[in-house]
């Protein structure tokens, strides 16, 4: 067996962090989730979040992201802190069907007992992961290399005082893969994204998708003292479903890079803090105030209050 590698200093310094707890006596805690949900729309983030509307929006997508997630974090994981070839010996397709299994059961219980799937799309979803994970291990050193390369850590958690005038406000996060590259000094924070055959052009101009990595980066070096040039992001999106009869071979794995220069960074900052400023008052509460809806096709489709107009008569459906 050689030699293992020497762990950076900064790498281990990171790996050290201990995350404190909130104090939910005083403390208040944002996510992504529910930012993006607010500039989505201010209605549906306003009945979920404020008025406490709690519906569980169990689906097929989620429970297999969240399997496919794990198994692909599992495999990286293997790759870095053991070897490519203990990573290769992983049964990754038992594996992630084990957490296929156990993630449905437990989105099962939360949707109150009520199936969201059946046999057949559940089988084909988990054929899709299958292939998904086999391209990866096939192409395993085009998108994980071990040369200059560390894993600094899967579900790294960020706890961040986004706005300095709301002093209990804080944003909690979790970086799906973060390395860290020996030779250029760098890190980069990957985001898993599962989807059905890729974004579009439309989709990677997404703003509001785009700002979720740009915030991790902000925050990642707000919160290990890293400057934010020595930090790179990537969206790394895995497709359940390519074209099999391509003339030309098709790749599973899309990898995409937003911008996240300043301009971006600042962009980011100002919209998640209007967005405090907007629910929260000087106290850290939620104002007591109306939320209009934003209306629109996508928005509506989705949406678990569509069909209430009691709690919303603007739904485009």
């Amino acid at each position: 067996m050689g030699k293992s590698k020497k762990i950076p200093s900064v790498v281990k310094q990171i790996q050290k962090h201990n995350l404190r707890e909130l104090d939910y006596s005083r403390e208040k805690q944002i996510s992504y989730s529910q930012f993006s949900m607010f500039l989505g729309c201010p209605r549906k983030w306003s009945l979920q979040y404020k008025d406490g509307y709690y519906t569980s929006e169990s689906s097929i997508h989620m429970t297999f992201g969240t399997a496919l997630h794990e198994a692909l974090q599992r495999y990286i994981t293997v790759i870095y802190e053991e070897s490519a070839a203990a990573a290769d010996r992983i049964d990754l397709e038992e594996y992630f069907e084990e957490r296929f299994r156990e993630t449905y059961l437990k989105d099962y219980k939360s949707n109150k007992k009520v199936h969201f799937s059946d046999p057949v799309e559940m089988r084909e979803f988990y054929e899709d992961g299958v292939a998904i994970l086999d391209f990866i291990k096939k192409k395993r050193g085009a998108y994980f290399s071990k040369r200059g390369w560390y894993l600094v850590g899967c579900e790294l958690p960020l706890l961040i005082n986004p706005h300095p005038d709301y002093k209990n406000i804080l944003y909690k996060g979790f970086l799906d893969v973060v390395l860290y590259n020996e030779n250029t000094k760098k890190f980069k924070i990957i985001d898993i994204k599962t989807s059905t055959k890729g974004w579009n052009d439309m989709t990677k101009k997404d703003e509001t998708k785009q700002m979720q990595l740009i915030l991790y980066k902000k925050f990642f070096a707000q919160q290990f003292g890293v400057s934010e040039d020595d930090i790179d992001i990537e969206f790394f999106i895995v497709k359940r479903k390519v074209w099999e009869d391509s003339p030309y071979p098709i790749s599973r794995v899309q990898e995409f890079s937003p911008a996240s220069g300043k301009v971006k960074i600042n962009k980011a900052t100002k919209s998640i803090s209007d967005f405090i400023q907007t629910v929260f008052d000087d106290n850290g509460k939620l104002k007591d105030q109306t939320y209009e809806p934003n209306p629109s096709k996508f928005n509506c489709m989705f949406c678990p209050f569509a069909g209430k107009k009691e709690l919303c008569d603007k739904a485009l459906l």
